[in-house]
């Protein structure tokens, strides 16, 4: 039976994608290259070093370490001003009603995103409450596609990963469910077919709605 409802955060209950990408875009440019919205859709769910990695590749751009951890502290610097000026107004359409109903039907609530900035996130947008555990990349050793942020917030909340949904809008996320043997919904793109399940956002859905597209396995 399900228990409980991990979310990522970054294009499941914000949007925070616009501000990664104007934050990286600023980098880039000032290393003397673009960074074009389309590959910033190839950062979802990628850590912010092995993002910067990426991003210095398709620059042909090449840092040493220490280089390297400055520039992603300078991007991140640049990110927490954009998200420290967020609002409840930023949160996605749907999300709140579905996040009530789930209350209504007293489904547990966890955040799992590989996100450092997370908790800053989630206190600006006033849903700190709401969830009964928070993992952030603060407490990560691993990134996504490994399981840990979710698998963390199982633990916290004592629950099997076959108890949970996870909520991913992106292909590394979905597969770090599917690795940790949750169910797994996928939000938005074509890229997630192979989630059990994928909805194209939370707009007039339910806890019930989900639950019907799920194996049956999870309703049992």
């Amino acid at each position: 039976m399900i228990r409980a409802c991990i979310f990522d955060l970054d294009g499941v209950i914000v949007d925070t994608a616009k501000y990664h990408f104007i934050a990286w875009r600023r980098l880039a440019n000032e290393l003397g290259f673009d960074f074009t919205e389309e590959k910033n859709e190839q950062l979802k769910g990628v850590s912010r070093m092995d993002s910067l990695d990426l991003i210095l590749e398709w620059g042909g751009v090449e840092k040493s370490q220490e280089e390297k951890e400055a520039l992603a502290e300078k991007k991140n610097s640049w990110y927490r001003e954009y998200i420290l000026d967020m609002d409840d107004s930023e949160i996605l359409e749907g999300v709140m009603p579905f996040l009530n109903n789930l209350e209504e039907r007293g489904i547990r609530k966890a955040i799992g995103s590989s996100s450092k900035n997370a908790t800053t996130i989630i206190e600006q947008i006033g849903l700190k409450a709401r969830f009964e555990a928070i993992i952030d990349g603060n407490k990560l050793t691993r990134s996504k596609p490994d399981p840990q942020v979710f698998q963390l917030g199982a633990d916290v909340m004592a629950l099997q990963p076959k108890e949970c949904i996870v909520f991913e809008d992106a292909e590394r996320g979905v597969d770090a469910a599917l690795a940790g043997d949750f169910y797994a919904v996928g939000i938005g793109g074509d890229n997630l077919s192979h989630a059990h399940a994928v909805v194209p956002d939370f707009v007039g859905r339910t806890f019930e709605d989900i639950l019907a597209q799920l194996p049956e396995a999870a309703n049992q």
